[in-house]
């Protein structure tokens, strides 16, 4: 079966489409460590750090405790991010909103590290080893 249109086009990507209950706290915090701003507008923010981009829509009514909402981020400088985060101050935690989950190797086979946003959000930090 061959390949179709685009099917190796490497400017194809999928983003995450992430909840946020206030654009300007969430600006704020993944600017802490790296992200900017590549576009706001009433609805929908856009963050990127790099190659990796993160898509938030407005969600003020959100419990962040109940949050089910992840994404992976795959990363050749795992320990560059989480020591941005972590010297951002977001505390290692077991508990707790926004906090980090220290990197080790998980039971999958590559080292491994959680943060949880401001909202709740868990994102997977997964050294990508190419």
């Amino acid at each position: 079966m061959g390949a179709g249109p685009g099917a190796d086009n490497p400017n194809d990507r999928a983003v995450p489409n992430l909840p946020s209950r206030d654009f300007d706290r969430t600006i704020s915090f993944y600017s802490a460590f790296g992200f900017v701003t590549a576009h706001r507008d009433g609805g929908w923010l856009i963050l990127r750090r790099g190659g990796i981009a993160l898509e938030f829509f407005l969600a003020p009514e959100l419990d962040p405790y109940s949050s089910w909402f992840m994404a992976s981020v795959r990363l050749s400088d795992l320990d560059g991010l989480y020591a941005a985060v972590r010297a951002s101050g977001v505390p290692e935690a077991t508990v707790g909103i926004p906090r980090l989950v220290p990197v080790a190797l998980r039971e999958w086979g590559q080292r491994a590290g959680y943060l949880i946003d401001l909202d709740g959000t868990q994102l997977h930090l997964i050294e990508d080893a190419g």
